[in-house]
C-alpha cells in the first residue's frame, strides 16, 4: 500500500487540489444563492433585468 502512495503521490495531489477547488466553488454558489446574489455576481436588485428573471422563468414553464 506504501508503495502505491509512494508511486502515485504527485496525481493524488493534483486530484486533491482539483477536488478542492471543484469544493470550493460549489461552497461558493451555495452561498451566493443563500445571499441573494444572482448568477451576475450582484444583488438582484440592482440588475437590469431586475424583476424579469423570475418572469421569465414562469413563462418558460408554462411553455414546457
Amino acid at each position: 500500500m506504501t508503495a502505491f502512495f509512494a508511486a502515485n503521490w504527485g496525481t493524488m495531489l493534483v486530484l486533491l487540489a482539483v477536488a478542492l477547488v471543484v469544493f470550493l466553488a460549489i461552497h461558493r454558489m451555495v452561498k451566493d444563492k443563500k445571499n441573494g446574489i444572482g448568477a451576475c455576481g450582484q444583488k438582484c436588485a440592482h440588475c437590469a433585468m431586475h424583476g424579469k428573471c423570475e418572469e421569465l422563468r414562469r413563462e418558460a414553464q408554462k411553455h414546457a
